[in-house]
């Protein structure tokens, strides 16, 4: 936040929160400290994959569409579109107003221009399978193909043509993902992997990139190019990141910032009794998950995982460790999803924990596991929560026999960690749906997705089942193709489910236009600060 003796001297009370007063008692620019769960490890939107990168991407690229503040699919870039009769092409007629933060205009070549390079192998983009649904995508993806087959094409310069394999019934709310952005072709060829630092980044969306000092802030500034930039009401935003969840609701608290991305739980009653409504608990549309190394023999026996997961009490982590902020997830598809009939969940769902501990140890004892023989590590990121839960997680496993160590890394190189195929046992891991269709949760463990499939999990039949499901045109069809996917992920257990999120934010009563949605998506653009 940038402001000068005078004016703090004049309102520190407005400062605290974000606002400014010029002398002359003009209303100067509005500042949004905004709490972020860590930092990204990289600014090109191509190479993300966590939430905290697609909250600061949101904010500074727009897409063909946008998600609004109650995350529904609105005109972006894109003012219009068509889509032909069997579903396969659609044309998008682009604003004429579009511009970068520099002043060029926003064309349907630097859609053509991303879309292009997230699928080069070199790019190396974890998402990259996010645009699948494209012509020619995977191929291109794979070295099979050139990027100019890509079923993409510039008709003019406001007129852009995607051609898909097959008709795709969440394709619109896919290209509100950070994939789906466009980039500015002339920065990324002339400054390289250097495209992303301040004074070279040039995006497209409400904001435009300031600086970026790392475990401090990452500042933007509203960008006056863009085309709604009339109705955008905050000038400056502050991402901040805050691994420690109790460390940001102390500055909450103190006014400093006027949002927490995530809560410490364990703080969680003391946050109901004081915060009244700036405290926000939401459905959302994600689970927290165990992915297990099954190539390492001691963890190979689909036996040996079950057991595993029959042992945890789920009920106790959502509503003892995460005081109530989670609910117990017995399936990896989380329930309010679109396109899809009820979840399949594991068999002893509803059975009692002590029957499930002794039907665990028969397990163990039917793979050949000599009591008091496992041992296991328990990974996971820095977070005061995923500590919490993983003790428990080793309690839990005792009663079965199984000894456990506890390892924490590092937010920003935990993910890479088990991307790169990292040495662990079991990790944690969360997802949140891009988009509300299964598609988007079961893809993660088809055998190719090397970005996303920690426990490096094949099998054929899984694959075979959503590749049949992409190309099955009846949704219904398509959705019970998708549950035997799911069912054969429940037997196989590469992953265990054990909670499904809520969303969970500290909202300021002066922060305005903030609307709970099962997304969770927040764009600075749609939000107001009062004195």
């Amino acid at each position: 936040m940038m402001h000068s003796l005078m004016r703090a001297a004049l309102l520190s009370t407005a400062l605290a929160a974000g606002l400014g007063l010029m002398a002359g008692g003009a209303l100067a620019e509005v500042v949004y400290n905004r709490g972020n769960d860590t930092d990204p490890t990289t600014l090109d939107h191509q190479k993300t994959s966590t939430v905290a990168e697609g909250n600061i991407m949101r904010d500074l690229y727009e897409g063909l569409v946008v998600q609004d503040a109650k995350a529904a699919v609105v005109p972006g870039v894109a003012e219009s579109w068509t889509v032909s009769e069997d579903g396969l092409v659609y044309t998008f007629k682009l604003r004429a107003d579009a511009k970068w933060s520099n002043g060029d205009p926003v064309t349907a070549g630097d859609f053509v221009f991303a879309y292009q390079r997230i699928q080069k192998p070199e790019t190396a983009a974890p998402y990259a399978n996010m645009l699948f649904p494209m012509v020619n995508a995977e191929a291109i993806n794979k070295g099979e193909k050139q990027p100019s087959e890509l079923g993409v094409k510039a008709i003019d310069d406001q007129t852009l043509e995607i051609t898909l394999n097959a008709p795709t019934p969440y394709f619109l709310e896919l290209l509100t993902h950070q994939t789906g952005y466009p980039l500015h072709q002339a920065s990324v060829e002339k400054f390289g992997e250097e495209f992303t630092r301040p004074g070279n980044m040039v995006t497209n969306g409400a904001y435009m990139l300031e600086s970026f000092t790392p475990n401090d802030k990452i500042a933007m500034r509203k960008n006056p190019q863009f085309h709604d930039a009339a109705n955008v009401k905050i000038d400056v935003v502050n991402f901040i990141p805050f691994e420690d969840r109790a460390t940001c609701l102390r500055r909450f608290e103190a006014g400093e910032v006027q949002s927490c991305s995530d809560l410490d739980n364990q703080q969680m009653d003391y946050m109901k009794a004081n915060l009244g409504k700036q405290l926000r608990i939401a459905p959302y549309l994600g689970t927290y998950y165990l992915p297990v190394k099954v190539k390492k023999e001691k963890l190979a026996d689909p036996r040996v995982r079950q057991a595993i997961s029959m042992a945890i009490d789920r009920d106790f982590l959502a509503n003892q460790i995460w005081r109530g902020s989670m609910l117990p997830a017995y399936s990896f598809v989380p329930p309010g999803i679109g396109n899809y009939t009820e979840s399949p969940v594991l068999p002893y769902a509803k059975d009692d924990l002590l029957d499930r501990e002794d039907a665990a140890k028969a397990l163990l004892k039917e793979a050949g596991v000599a009591e008091g023989s496992l041992s296991v590590e328990l990974r996971h990121n820095t977070g005061e929560n995923h500590k919490n839960t993983m003790t428990a997680l080793s309690d839990m496993l005792k009663n079965i026999g199984i000894s456990s160590t506890i390892v924490e890394m590092e937010g920003t190189g935990y993910f890479d960690y088990m991307k790169q195929d990292g040495d662990f046992d079991i990790t944690r891991a969360g997802w949140i749906g891009d988009y509300s269709d299964p598609q988007n949760f079961l893809f993660l463990f088809e055998s190719d997705n090397l970005g996303f499939n920690y426990p490096r999990w094949v099998s054929p039949e899984y694959d075979a089942l959503m590749k049949k499901a992409a190309v099955t045109n009846n949704i219904e069809e398509r959705a019970g193709i998708l549950k035997q996917a799911e069912e054969i992920l429940l037997k196989e257990l590469p992953i265990i489910p054990i909670m499904y999120y809520s969303s969970g934010s500290l909202v300021s009563d002066k922060l305005k236009g903030w609307e709970d949605n099962v997304m969770n998506v927040h764009g600075s653009r749609w939000l107001s600060i009062e004195p």
